[in-house]
C-alpha cells in the first residue's frame, strides 16, 4: 500500500529510508514545538490564566501535521510545515501591538489576529487551484532561482553555528545570543571570553564540542554512504551532550521527565483557539491596516515558501531540465492548507520549512518522508518532554552538513555573466542577515532586474518578473 501510495521504488527509495528521514527532519525541527508557543505568548507571560501556552503547543503539532499530510499525499514530497520563524514573531509583536491601540487583552487581540491568518490561508488557497502562485515560481529568473539553494545553505551554517546554539553570555547583566563563530572561534584567547562570558563558559565549551562531534562523525558516516548518516551523528552528539552535562555542568538532562505533563491540552485549546476568530475585535484594528496586515504575511510567506521548495527541491535533484519541480501546484496547496488549520486551531502562518534539507540529505524522495514526520509531531502531544530533551547543538551538526551539502548548488551559476553573479551574491548575504527567504529573494529580483534594464537587456526581464520586482521595492522602500 505504501509503494502505491508514495511510488518508492519509481522515486528511487524504501520504506526503512523515508522513516530514517522523517525522523531526521523532525529532529531537526523540533525546537519549534516548544518555541513557537514561547514567542506566540512572550514565554508564557502573554495569556496565563486562559492557557494560551498550551492551546497553541497543541495548535502547532496539529496544524503542522495537517500541512505535511497535504504534502505528503497530494503532492508526494518529502517536506515538513510548521509554523513560520520569523512569521510567529511579527505576529506576537502585532498582537502586542493591538493590544496597546484597542485595549483588548492579549487572548482577544491574539484571536483577532487568526482572522488574518485565515484569510491569508483562504488566499493562498484560491491563487494555489488557480495556478497564481506556480505562476510565480516559474517567473523567478532562472539565475536566481538556482541561487536560491546555496543561499539557504549559507542561512543554514548561520543558524547551526548562530542563534540555533542556544547559549547565552552574561554581559554587563544582560544575555545576548552567543554566535559559535564571532564569539567562541573569533576569541583573541580562551582567558578573555571566559572572563566575558562568565558561568555561561561551560555550557558553551559543550556545546562546540557536541555540535562539532555529531558534524564531524556525519561527514564519516556519510562519505561511507550510510544513509542514516544524519540522525546517527545527531544521536552521538546528543549522548556527548548529556555525558557532558552530566560529568562537567553537574546537571541531570534527564530530571524534567520525572515532572512533566504527558497528557495533551486539547481542553484548553477547545476554550481558547480552536475556532476562536474575533472579528469583532478585527473591525477595531481598522480596515486599511487589516487589508495592509494580510499583504505583509501573503509576501513573506509566498517567498519563505517558493524559496524553500525550490530550494530544498533543487539539492534533491527534483528539479526538470527548466528548472520546474513537478507538483509544485500540490507543494504550494499543502502550504496554504496548513496556514488555515493554524488559524483554525490557533497558530500563525504554517509554512515549510528549511529543515526538511536535513531529511531530503538523509534519502527522503516521497511523500512518506513528510508523513512520517507528521506522526511524530502528532504524537509529540504526548511525548513532548522526549522532544525536550534533544540538545541544540546536536540539531546544529545537522543543520551545518547540510548547509555546507547546499553550497554545491553554486556550481549552476554562470559566473562569467556579471547578471547572472550579483543577484546571488547578495542574496547569499541578506539571507542570513534578514533570516528571511522572501526578503533575499525580493533583493535578488530586483537586483536582476534593474542590471537587465541598465544593460540593454530589458527584453530579457518577463513581465511577471518586472511586476513582483516592483512589489518587492515597494515593500522594501515606502513606509507602508
Amino acid at each position: 500500500m505504501l509503494e502505491k501510495w508514495f511510488k518508492l521504488k519509481e522515486n528511487g527509495t524504501n520504506v526503512r529510508t523515508e522513516i530514517v528521514a522523517g525522523l531526521t527532519t523532525f529532529m531537526t525541527m523540533a525546537y519549534i514545538i516548544a518555541l513557537n508557543p514561547n514567542l506566540l505568548t512572550g514565554f508564557g507571560a502573554e495569556g496565563a490564566e486562559e492557557g494560551l501556552w498550551s492551546a497553541v503547543f497543541m495548535a502547532t503539532c496539529i496544524a503542522s501535521a495537517i500541512g505535511m499530510f497535504v504534502m505528503a499525499f497530494a503532492a508526494n514530497k518529502p517536506f515538513a510545515m510548521a509554523p513560520g520563524m520569523g512569521l510567529n514573531s511579527f505576529y506576537a509583536t502585532l498582537c502586542a501591538s493591538i493590544v496597546g491601540m484597542t485595549g483588548m487583552t492579549y487572548v482577544q487581540s491574539y484571536q483577532a489576529c487568526m482572522c488574518i491568518i485565515l484569510i491569508e490561508g483562504i488566499i493562498f488557497i484560491i491563487l494555489s487551484l488557480l495556478n497564481v502562485r506556480e505562476k510565480i515560481v516559474e517567473a523567478i529568473p532562472a539565475g536566481v532561482r538556482h541561487g536560491i539553494s546555496p543561499a539557504i545553505g549559507i542561512m543554514l551554517l548561520n543558524i547551526g553555528l548562530g542563534s540555533n546554539a542556544g547559549i547565552y553570555s552574561e554581559t554587563n547583566g544582560f544575555t545576548s545570543p552567543f554566535y559559535v563563530m564571532r564569539d567562541f572561534f573569533g576569541s583573541l584567547t580562551a582567558k578573555n571570553m571566559k572572563e566575558s562570558i562568565g558561568s555561561g563558559w561551560g555550557a558553551m565549551v559543550l556545546t562546540v564540542v557536541t555540535m562539532f562531534v555529531g558534524l564531524f562523525v556525519i561527514i564519516t558516516l556519510a562519505h561511507k554512504g550510510i544513509k542514516a548518516a544524519v540522525i546517527l551523528g545527531m544521536l552521538v552528539a546528543s549522548i556527548v551532550y548529556w555525558a557532558g552535562q552530566a560529568l562537567f555542568l553537574g546537571t541531570n538532562p534527564f530530571a524534567g521527565l520525572a515532572t512533566a505533563s504527558w497528557l495533551p491540552s486539547f481542553g484548553t485549546m477547545a476554550k481558547v483557539t480552536l475556532f476562536k476568530f474575533n472579528f469583532a475585535g478585527l473591525a477595531e484594528i481598522g480596515w486599511t491596516t487589516v487589508v495592509i496586515l494580510i499583504i505583509t504575511f501573503c509576501i513573506i510567506d509566498m517567498f519563505d515558501t517558493i524559496g524553500t521548495l525550490v530550494g530544498t527541491a533543487s539539492r534533491a535533484g527534483m528539479l526538470d531540465k527548466d528548472g520546474k519541480m513537478p507538483k509544485m501546484k500540490e507543494a504550494l496547496l499543502a502550504d496554504a492548507v496548513g496556514t488555515v488549520a493554524g488559524s483554525m486551531t490557533g497558530t500563525s502562518t504554517v509554512t515549510t520549512f528549511i529543515e526538511s534539507a536535513s531529511g531530503v540529505e538523509a534519502g527522503g524522495r516521497t511523500g512518506l518522508t513528510a508523513f512520517t514526520t507528521a506522526i511524530v509531531f502528532l504524537a509529540c502531544m504526548f511525548i513532548s518532554p522526549i522532544a525536550a530533551i534533544i540538545p541544540p547543538a546536536a540539531t546544529s551538526s545537522a543543520l551545518i552538513y547540510v548547509g555546507i551539502l547546499m553550497l554545491s548548488g553554486l556550481r549552476n551559476i554562470n559566473f562569467d555573466d556579471i547578471t547572472d553573479i550579483a543577484p546571488v551574491a547578495l542574496m547569499l548575504i541578506a539571507m542570513p542577515i534578514s533570516s528571511s527567504i522572501g526578503h533575499a529573494i525580493g533583493i535578488g529580483l530586483i537586483t536582476y532586474t534593474c542590471i537587465k534594464v541598465l544593460t540593454g537587456k530589458a527584453k530579457d526581464v518577463s513581465v511577471l518578473t518586472y511586476i513582483l520586482s516592483l512589489i518587492f521595492i515597494v515593500k522594501f522602500f515606502l513606509p507602508v
